[in-house]
């Protein structure tokens, strides 16, 4: 997990210096100052690739060795379980609606996004929540 924390922390790093510069450039060169939409859009990659990076160094702190880390490492050291996975989820039937709901809201009318909050919230809470009632609950 070390080698992706660093590949995107220098991620961020390149998106924050494009940004600096297209926000430099653009200023310079427009009319109007900054783009509004460009820049902050460039500045929200760097934050995006800081998350991921910040949550990828936390982790490589708590689990040291990795097998994807070693050049010694074989195919079975990473076998096992990977993942707990509910076999009957309505939930994401729900969550992936309502986010299609909103994505059709922006582009058709605001009230069909009002709309697809709702089954968005429900199936992401109940995604969230499945193992922790039910028939599933650990």
């Amino acid at each position: 997990m070390n080698t992706a924390a660093r590949i995107f922390w220098i991620l961020s790093l390149f998106f924050l210096i494009v940004a600096i510069a297209y926000g430099i450039i653009t200023g310079m060169h427009s009319p109007m100052g900054v783009e509004p939409v460009g820049f902050p859009a460039i500045l929200m990659l760097a934050g995006l690739g800081a998350m991921i990076g910040g949550v990828l160094t936390l982790n490589s702190r708590r689990y040291k060795d990795r097998p994807e880390d070693r050049l010694d490492a074989e195919v079975h050291d990473e076998a096992g379980v990977q993942g707990s996975f509910s076999p009957y989820s309505w939930a994401p039937l729900w969550a992936s609606l309502g986010a299609a709901m909103i994505f059709l809201g922006v582009a058709a009318g605001w009230w069909i996004l009002a709309l697809g909050v709702i089954p968005t919230v429900v199936g992401v809470v109940g995604w969230v929540m499945e193992f922790s009632v039910g028939k599933y609950r650990h």
